[in-house]
């Protein structure tokens, strides 16, 4: 059964979303609470914009209940969708207007009256960069012009709920620093509660106060940054730049009995360990053993992509 809690944003009950003999989402549970932003991260296919689509009402699931502010989410999709706003992953501007009416058309199509959108319209187009090209065709814009238009129109009107599909794709990271700050602004001054997928990790860490990662259409963990480092034992990372590297140094690294997991980048192998120090010199003496140089090594704290790579790895086990 679904519950409703006035401090809950959305609940999302044992969620099944099939197409024919793929099952997209199995059986997929998670809350969000009023005022945070939540993000909601996986490999390419894993199930985000599923559930994205299914909470802003695109798609029916298969099985399972939900509530979005507090309505059904199969009942009350009328209701669910005048309270939230949605930027898509996919490119959605009306090609044959200006941009100035664009901005003007959406928020016009909420009800927000006439001297309102005209000061919205002003402070959008101001921190998105899009004043100088007002009066320019979308259709003539650059795919980075576009997205920066098609998410400064969302903030046209009010909302209490936020979607972000992947919003910073093609995105400059001078304007996808803005966006980020915009959205924590507005989620701390207005309550608006945000669900925020992306694949680029150090913006969800940035950005989040919890997350969920998914991967097959299950998640896999779920929590803050730092709830997540402690179940997957990510307290420290030890870097390492191995002259001759092959695939036998990370089969000698993953067989030292204290290392959680070992993952080569391609530039560097990260070594996934809670004593770092106390490891240094027995993997040191078994690279030295078998000719292998070690040119690099350094600690650190572990990232949210290390963690994600791990949840990944391990299935949340």
């Amino acid at each position: 059964m679904v519950k409703s809690l006035s401090s809950v944003a959305i609940v999302f009950a044992n969620i099944t979303k099939e197409y024919g003999q793929l099952r997209a989402l199995d059986d997929v549970s998670f809350e969000v609470k009023k005022g945070e932003i939540f993000g909601f991260i996986g490999p390419n296919g894993a199930g985000k914009t599923t559930t994205i689509r299914i909470l802003t009402t695109l798609l029916t699931p298969s099985s399972g209940e939900a509530k979005v502010l507090g309505y059904d989410l199969r009942k009350d999709s009328d209701e669910i969708r005048r309270r939230i706003g949605y930027v898509q992953q996919q490119p959605s501007t009306e090609f044959f207007m200006t941009v100035k009416e664009n901005l003007d058309t959406y928020g016009r199509l909420w009800g927000v009256e006439k001297e309102e959108r005209r000061k919205r319209a002003e402070f959008l187009a101001e921190k998105f960069g899009l004043n100088k090209i007002l009066n320019k065709g979308a259709v003539e814009l650059s795919i980075g012009e576009r997205r920066r238009l098609q998410v400064a129109r969302e903030f046209m009107h009010d909302m209490k709920l936020l979607f972000l599909d992947e919003p910073s794709t093609g995105l400059d990271p001078i304007v996808k620093r803005t966006l980020l700050d915009f959205i924590k602004e507005r989620a701390k001054s207005d309550g608006v509660t945000v669900f925020f997928t992306t694949h680029i990790m150090s913006e969800a860490e940035y950005l989040c106060d919890r997350i969920a990662i998914i991967d097959k259409g299950k998640i896999v963990a779920c929590g803050s940054v730092e709830e997540l480092r402690r179940k997957f034992h990510s307290e420290t990372v030890l870097v390492l730049t191995v002259e001759g590297k092959d695939e036998k140094v990370i089969r000698l690294l993953e067989s030292v009995r204290e290392v959680d997991a070992v993952l080569d980048d391609g530039t560097s192998i990260r070594i996934f360990t809670n004593d770092p120090y106390s490891q240094t010199p027995r993997i040191l003496s078994i690279l030295l053993k078998e000719g292998y140089h070690v040119t690099e090594m350094r600690v650190r704290e572990p990232t949210l992509e290390d963690v994600f790579v791990q949840a990944i790895k391990k299935g949340g086990s």
